[in-house]
C-alpha cells in the first residue's frame, strides 16, 4: 500500500490564524494527508506565520528557521506571508511563500511538492472538519480584512480590505458546528460591526428564514441554535446597540470584546479610530442599564506616540468610569508600515514600562472588585477541564484562554464540554472558586 503523505503544522498568531490554519488541515485531511505530530515524522511543514507587530515577526521568522532546522522542506503562509522579502532574505530556501486566507494556494504548493493520495478510504475527515480548539466551542470567522485605517495597523495591508462572508454560509458552518458537538461559537473578524458593509448587506435564506449579512440578523440566527455565543472584535457603533436585547432574552452572551484602545480623545485621534468621536461612555452605561449581566473586555495601548501624562490620566479615568470588566494591555511597539511611526514625540520605554504598570494595577482593582459581587451568587458555567477533584470551568464572562476561570473544587466528577450550574465561593483579581451546590467534596 502507498504511504500516506505527512504535513507538519506550526500556527502562529490570533483566533483568526487559527481557523485559516484549520481550513488548510481540513482541505489537507480531506485529500487523504496526515497530520505530522513531530517535524522528523513530517514529509513537509507548513508554517501559519504573524505578522502584526515585530514581536511576532520574530516569532514566526524564528519557526520557519526552526521548522527547516528540523525538517528542510517548509511551505509558509499567513500574515508574514504578504511580505515575503521578510522570508526570502532570512530563509531562501523555504519552497513556498503565500500570503494569508490563501487556502488554494497553500494547497497548490503542497500538491507541487508532496502529492496527495486519492484514496476513498483514507479521504475521510469529520463532517465538522479538523479543529485546534477542543471539541466544545469553536471560532467562527464571518469576514476577511477591515477597512479602517488606523495608524498603528497594518491589517488592512497585510490581510486586504473587509471581504465577508454571506450569512447563509456562515449559519450553515455554525449549525455544522453545533451538530458535531460544538457548545460554544465565538464570532471573529477585524471588525465584527461592519460585516455585510462591503456586500451592501446580502440577504439570504436559512431554515426558510429571510437574514440579511448584516451583525444583528448574524446575531440573531446564531441565537437560535441554542449554545452560547460570543461576540469578539465589536466596535461600538450605534447599531451594536440592537443585540443588547437579544442578551437579555438569553440569545447570545451577554459579553462584548470591543477594541477601545484608549480614552483620550486626543490619542484616540492620533490613532485614527473609526469610534473615536462617540461618546462610548455613555454607550457603556446606556448597555449596562439595559443589560446588568454585561460582561465588557478590552485592549488598550499605552505609550502610543504623543502620549503625555495628562493624556494618560485621561485613560484611567477613563477606565474608572468605564468599569470594564476584562482588560489586557500592551506597550506600544512600531510597526512597519504604520503611519503612526512618522508621528513625533515616541514615548520613551522606562516611561511606557511605568505607565503599563501603573495601568494593570488600576485595571486589577476594577476587577477585584467587580468579581466580588459575585461571591455567593449560583452561575452556569462551560467545563474546559479537569486537573484532580477540581474541574476548570468557564462562566459567560470569560472567553477562552484570554479571561479568567472558575475553580469547581468538587467538580472532579464533571465532563470537559459540560454545562454545570455552581455557586460561587471565592473571587480574586481575575478568576472565581465555586462549588457544586449540594454535592460531595
Amino acid at each position: 500500500m502507498p504511504r500516506i503523505p505527512k504535513v507538519g503544522f506550526v500556527s502562529l498568531g490570533c483566533p483568526k490564524a487559527l481557523v485559516d490554519s484549520e481550513r488548510i488541515l481540513t482541505s489537507l485531511r480531506s485529500e487523504g494527508y496526515e497530520v505530522a505530530p513531530s517535524y522528523d515524522k513530517a514529509d513537509v511543514v507548513v508554517v501559519n506565520t504573524c505578522g502584526f507587530i515585530d514581536a511576532a515577526v520574530d516569532e514566526s521568522l524564528d519557526a520557519i528557521g526552526e521548522a527547516l532546522e528540523q525538517n528542510g522542506r517548509v511551505i509558509v503562509t499567513g500574515c508574514l506571508g504578504a511580505r515575503p522579502e521578510r522570508i526570502l532574505e532570512r530563509h531562501p530556501s523555504v519552497l513556498k511563500v503565500t500570503g494569508p486566507h490563501a487556502y488554494e494556494d497553500v494547497m497548490a504548493a503542497v500538491h507541487e511538492h508532496l502529492p496527495p493520495l486519492h484514496d476513498p478510504f483514507v479521504d475521510l475527515v469529520p463532517a465538522q472538519g479538523v479543529r485546534l480548539t477542543p471539541r466544545h466551542y469553536a471560532y467562527l470567522k464571518i469576514s476577511e480584512g477591515c477597512n479602517n485605517k488606523c495608524s498603528f495597523c497594518i491589517i488592512p495591508n497585510l490581510r486586504g480590505l473587509l471581504v465577508s462572508r454571506p450569512i447563509d454560509e456562515v449559519l450553515r458552518e455554525a449549525e455544522r458546528l453545533v451538530k458535531a458537538g460544538v457548545r460554544e461559537l465565538l464570532v471573529i473578524s477585524q471588525d465584527t460591526s461592519a460585516y455585510g458593509v462591503d456586500i451592501r448587506y446580502r440577504a439570504a435564506q436559512w431554515h426558510d428564514t429571510r437574514y440579511e449579512t448584516r451583525f444583528i440578523d448574524l446575531a440573531r440566527g446564531l441565537g437560535s441554535l441554542g449554545v452560547w455565543v460570543r461576540l469578539h472584535y465589536v466596535y461600538p457603533y450605534p447599531h451594536v446597540d440592537d443585540v443588547i436585547a437579544l442578551m437579555n432574552e438569553g440569545k447570545v452572551l451577554p459579553y462584548l470584546d470591543i477594541p477601545f484602545q484608549h480614552g483620550s480623545p486626543g490619542v484616540l485621534k492620533r490613532m485614527k479610530r473609526p469610534a473615536h468621536a462617540v461618546n462610548t461612555l455613555d454607550r457603556i452605561h446606556a448597555w449596562r442599564r439595559e443589560c446588568p449581566d454585561l460582561t465588557l473586555r478590552s485592549t488598550f495601548i499605552v505609550g502610543f506616540p504623543g502620549e503625555t501624562e495628562a493624556e494618560f490620566e485621561e485613560l484611567l479615568g477613563w477606565l474608572t468610569e468605564a468599569q470594564l470588566d476584562r482588560v489586557g494591555c500592551f506597550k506600544y511597539s512600531p510597526v512597519e508600515g504604520a503611519s503612526a511611526n512618522a508621528l513625533g514625540a515616541h514615548v520613551a520605554p522606562p516611561v511606557q514600562q511605568e505607565r503599563y504598570e501603573r495601568f494593570m494595577e488600576h485595571a486589577q482593582g476594577i476587577s477585584a472588585q467587580r468579581l466580588q459581587r459575585r461571591v455567593g451568587a449560583t452561575i452556569q458555567v462551560l467545563v474546559d477541564g479537569i486537573e484532580g477533584r477540581t474541574a476548570i470551568a468557564r462562566s459567560a464572562a470569560d472567553a477562552p484562554e484570554i479571561d479568567g476561570v472558575v475553580r469547581i473544587t468538587n467538580g472532579g466528577t464533571l465532563r470537559v464540554g459540560e454545562f454545570a450550574q455552581v455557586q460561587v465561593s471565592k473571587a480574586d483579581a481575575y478568576d472565581l472558586t465555586a462549588r457544586i451546590p449540594g454535592a460531595r467534596r
